[in-house]
């Protein structure tokens, strides 16, 4: 859901390179997203999000400059990958920015509760807290770029 959230609030930003999702464990691996995800999507009008789950690479830490975790547990798994990607082939294999997602959503450590588990209206919820931490992404770290650049 998070990719489908962020990449609709900036498909039209050029600041914006390629966006997608991984997750640490291979639970689901080639499956498209939960139908729950789907509807809460489309609810919202992000119509025809395609995705198949995949396992985070390594490469992945080179080729993306932000990798955004959903809770603690993913941060530090990510953050433990990232470091051993440098100890073994040094800083240049790794310089992504390992995060927490929620520390954009103006409440710092707030994580995702998966909602895989649960009812629909932890979907709702998650929706929720993806659309703001994309909003706090885009203020305080897209528009830094641009501050940067004046």
């Amino acid at each position: 859901m998070a990719e489908g959230v962020f990449r609709s609030m900036t498909k039209a930003d050029t600041r914006v390179g390629t966006v997608d999702s991984a997750g640490t464990g291979a639970y689901h691996e080639g499956s498209p997203p939960d139908p729950r995800t789907m509807s809460v999507l489309e609810e919202n009008g992000e119509m025809g999000y395609d995705h198949s789950a995949r396992k985070v690479r390594n490469a992945d830490f080179k080729d993306f400059d932000y990798v955004l975790a959903m809770d603690d547990d993913n941060l530090h798994d990510l953050s433990r990958l990232q470091r051993r990607i440098v100890k073994n082939d040094g800083a240049d294999a790794a310089p992504a920015n390992v995060m927490l997602f929620g520390d954009f959503g103006g409440r710092k450590g707030e994580e995702v509760i998966d909602p895989y588990y649960g009812a629909r209206d932890g979907f709702t919820i998650a929706y929720e807290q993806m659309t703001r931490f994309t909003k706090g992404f885009i203020e305080q770290v897209l528009q830094r770029v641009d501050r940067a650049e004046v």
